[in-house]
């Protein structure tokens, strides 16, 4: 293992762990389903956090995330998503939702990497175009 390959895995294992910590933050009182993802963008060292925050209207609920590629914006602006690291509370871990992947289709390339988890570990990675074959995207737009 290379150096850069080392401290990649590094990073990745501290990507879970931080969505790890805040999936226990999650809100999620109807579907005891709690995810925490950890957002790691070109613009920063830091990962940008979300979790998921249900609501009793359900169609206010949002997914953790989106609500990291929101705080991302919000922080930064202009973002490149390098990869993301999703926490679920399900065994096997689950991928993200459509809703979520269409959120993906707005900032990111085929190639952004998906860490796909949960407590026990990272179980998959995959590339968001192998999540969403034909995105709609800003592109399409013009």
């Amino acid at each position: 293992m290379t150096d850069n390959s080392k401290e990649s895995a590094m990073k990745i294992t501290e990507a879970w762990k931080l969505a790890c910590e805040v999936q226990r933050r999650a809100h999620a009182p109807y579907s005891k389903f709690y995810v925490g993802a950890a957002l790691k963008i070109k613009e920063s060292e830091d990962f940008i956090l979300g979790c998921n925050v249900e609501n009793a209207s359900y169609g206010a609920t949002v997914c953790a995330e989106r609500t990291a590629f929101q705080v991302a914006v919000a922080k930064h602006g202009k973002i490149s998503p390098e990869y993301l690291v999703l926490v679920t509370n399900s065994d096997p871990a689950v991928p993200p939702c459509a809703l979520c992947l269409q959120i993906f289709a707005e900032f990111c390339d085929k190639d952004f990497l998906v860490y796909i988890g949960n407590t026990s570990g990272v179980q998959k990675t995959t590339k968001f175009g192998d999540l969403l074959k034909s995105p709609f995207g800003p592109s399409d737009l013009k």
